[in-house]
């Protein structure tokens, strides 16, 4: 029985790994068919299709969207994420368990729903649809994630050492920039890092949002209009490869870190 229950368990493993990686494994293998469908059997391997990829203006140009807006939107998150949990970790506000709650509630919310609001406001104001919208689109449902996470790092021991450095004579500025800050930069690191990746491949805000000027995802789908073909897959495994590489490089950098010590 004990065998039994160590194979069923080792199989469902294996099937839900399957399940979640198989797809993506059959995306990468056949974006280096060497012929124009990407279906069995395989014909390669060959980059063909990579070369088309970046050859394609319209397609390196959402690409560098697609980094500008997940670098900058994930950055003013992280910090206006850094500020807000200083200001309700660190002083007494009305209502902050209220605040709170309205910070981390994007979280609880449809994507779609929180476009669709965007969307309507920014008609109300008579603000076009550009890749500022979508930066906006997108530091708004970041912002609740790096909150959260800065949020949790911040005890006792942060707070003993900024009012040491008070007692020293540092101002309030100081001790945030100069203190507080390095000793959350883990924290901050990690919220910024998950904001890239879920920025970077993030399609409803960014198609509701957008208008000339799109992002990698919203390309994407344009192209998948027109039928499959290997160069579709080659554009998914640059997305993947890129959200994979920011996953790994988190894991190096900071869970590494915190677990050394």
């Amino acid at each position: 029985m004990r065998r039994l229950a160590d194979g069923l368990a080792l199989g469902y493993v294996v099937a839900v790994y399957a399940f979640i990686y198989l797809p993506v494994a059959v995306l990468v293998l056949f974006s280096f068919q060497e012929s124009r469908l990407p279906i069995p059997p395989f014909d390669g391997p060959s980059l063909r299709w990579y070369a088309a990829v970046f050859a394609d203006r319209r397609l390196t140009d959402a690409l560098a969207n697609s980094l500008l807006v997940a670098l900058l939107s994930s950055a003013l998150a992280a910090l206006l994420g850094f500020l807000a949990a200083y200001g309700l970790a660190r002083y007494r506000l009305p209502a902050s368990g209220l605040q709170r709650a309205l910070l981390t509630a994007p979280l609880s919310v449809s994507y779609l729903i929180i476009g669709l609001g965007l969307l309507i406001m920014f008609s109300r104001l008579g603000v076009p649809r550009s890749l500022l919208t979508v930066g906006i689109g997108h530091t708004v449902i970041n912002l609740p994630l790096c909150f959260a996470i800065t949020y949790s790092q911040m005890g006792a021991h942060q707070e003993n050492v900024e009012r040491a450095a008070r007692d020293l004579g540092a101002r309030e500025w100081q001790v945030m920039l100069l203190v507080t800050a390095p000793m959350l930069l883990p924290a901050i690191l990690a919220g910024f890092l998950l904001s890239v990746t879920f920025s970077w491949d993030e399609f409803i805000i960014a198609f509701l949002l957008s208008r000339f000027d799109v992002t990698l995802p919203v390309e994407i789908w344009s192209l998948l209009r027109s039928g499959l073909n290997p160069r579709n897959n080659a554009v998914g495994s640059v997305v993947f490869l890129f959200s994979f590489a920011l996953v790994l490089v988190m894991e190096l950098l900071l869970f590494r870190r915190g677990r050394r010590r």
